[in-house]
């Protein structure tokens, strides 16, 4: 353990054993940090996308993808373990901590999102690091009261058709592994409306050789980019855990009650953000802030990258450094191995080897992880537009020379669906009927058919919000002599 590393964690000591001890008292109410319905303007979860994109050769571009009105998700999100109050667990209080924390890990994901973040009583830095057992448990019970019925909260404030996305880091992945645990994964109207879940920095389980069958038994590990329902999870190193990581290994027992499984039955799931399915070695898009992170994680950050963090002129930077990532089993652990990529600086773990680059696991891959949250919310809204339409087909019917059953004339399809406001009929890419006035019928000409054989069509319907779903139904012309 480096000097830095030693006086921080002595600075953190010494604040918990000053601390005038026990916890918070119980309050019901919920205290949002993010909360796009009330729409405030210092809401530091929907932030400035603008963006330097700095490259090997010292060159540089600036983007500012404008954010949506209207996301399609609504995101709740819980944070890690950032609050240096002292005492085993933090109060409500919107501290700058907290706000900078939702800026570094959360605001990128309102380009797909709403962002819903709670204030909870989280058990503070000083807490995790020389708090006993006992407290911690306690404390942790605390904070996960307090996550539950923001959840509950959440649910009850939002549209119940809206596909939701999970995010979390350290602590609060601990609080949503809970969470989804109890909640989510045993509903099917939840599970249904769940885009993804990423859950990074706490050892979500699974059963050894599956990506399913830990913490949760219907959700399980994304595997393929738009998958919905499904978990990305992953803790970040640069070489082999030590035996005692506090990441990437299952523990032994349940130190914290939580009813988490514990064992050598299970291993802690690693999904790569660079490459779901195929796990390839490939460069993950870093995105930092670049305005100084407030108090000892600031540190922290500096001291990952052995001096002054990644920065720009703009509030964020995809930094000319660039690192691989690759899911690896190392020694007893299963992890998201990191490797820089040519003269990149090598990261250091903080505050020492059994965290690995803890610190680092989100904003490393961020701008996959916000891609792929895209791409499985898109998987749900095209899903919800596929069950609110219907396709009819009608035609006068014939036998070919076989006995089955194909249009003589042409063929008209009708597209039902309370919010369906047009749709076009398209076969072998080629637009053959369109409508744009409800009720919509497309009148497919048999000429377009080809005869003696079943021809796909498909309709591509918009609906009224602005989506479109795609179907497809497949008619047999008949041949001349039907």
């Amino acid at each position: 353990m480096g000097r830095g590393t030693t006086m921080l964690v002595a600075l953190l000591g010494a604040a918990v054993i000053a601390a005038c001890g026990g916890a918070p008292p119980a309050s019901a109410e919920v205290v949002w940090l993010c909360d796009p319905i009330a729409a405030a303007a210092d809401d530091p979860c929907r932030d400035t996308l603008r963006t330097t994109v700095q490259e090997a050769d010292g060159t540089s571009r600036v983007t500012d993808e404008p954010l949506p009105a209207a996301p399609a998700a609504d995101c709740f999100y819980v944070y890690p373990t950032v609050s240096q109050q002292l005492g085993t667990n933090a109060d409500k209080a919107r501290d700058p901590e907290l706000v900078a924390i939702a800026r570094y890990q959360a605001s990128r994901f309102s380009r797909e999102c709403r962002v819903f973040a709670p204030i909870y009583r989280q058990l503070t830095l000083a807490s995790i690091l020389t708090g006993s057992v006992e407290a911690r448990r306690a404390g942790f019970a605390l904070a996960y009261g307090d996550v539950l019925e923001a959840w509950r909260a959440f649910l009850a404030r939002t549209d119940g058709t809206r596909p939701i996305v999970l995010l979390s880091h350290s602590q609060g992945t601990r609080m949503l592994r809970k969470l989804v645990r109890e909640e989510v994964d045993p509903s099917p109207a939840l599970r249904a409306r769940l885009a993804s879940a990423v859950l990074l920095g706490q050892n979500v389980t699974v059963r050894r050789g599956d990506v399913r069958g830990g913490d949760f038994q219907q959700i399980p590990g994304c595997t393929t980019v738009g998958q919905a329902s499904c978990v990305i999870a992953y803790s970040t190193f640069d070489d082999t855990p030590p035996d005692d990581a506090r990441f990437g290994i299952v523990p032994r027992t349940d130190d914290f009650r939580s009813g988490f499984p514990v064992g050598d039955d299970f291993e802690v799931l690693c999904t790569n953000p660079a490459s779901l399915g195929a796990n390839e070695r490939r460069v993950t898009t870093s995105l930092a802030r670049t305005e100084p992170y407030p108090g000892v994680l600031g540190l922290g950050l500096a001291g990952t990258y052995g001096g002054t963090p990644p920065t720009a002129d703009t509030a964020w930077v995809r930094p000319a450094e660039r690192y691989t990532a690759r899911c690896e089993r190392l020694g007893r652990a299963h992890v998201l191995d990191l490797g820089p990529v040519g003269s990149a600086r090598a990261l250091n773990p903080f505050p020492d080897a059994t965290w690995g680059l803890h610190i680092t696991d989100v904003n490393i891959a961020l701008g996959d992880l916000v891609d792929l949250v895209g791409a499985s919310v898109r998987t749900v809204v095209a899903g919800r537009a596929r069950a609110a339409v219907r396709v009819r087909t009608a035609f006068t019917a014939g036998r070919d020379a076989r006995g089955r059953r194909c249009a003589r004339r042409d063929v008209l399809l009708t597209v039902d669906g309370t919010d369906v406001v047009a749709a076009d009929a398209r076969v072998g890419g080629r637009r053959v009927a369109r409508d744009t006035r409800p009720p919509v019928r497309l009148r497919v000409r048999r000429a377009a058919l080809r005869r003696g054989a079943r021809t796909a069509v498909t309709v591509r319907v918009t609906l009224r919000d602005g989506r479109t779903t795609t179907l497809t139904r497949r008619v047999r012309a008949c041949g001349a002599t039907a």
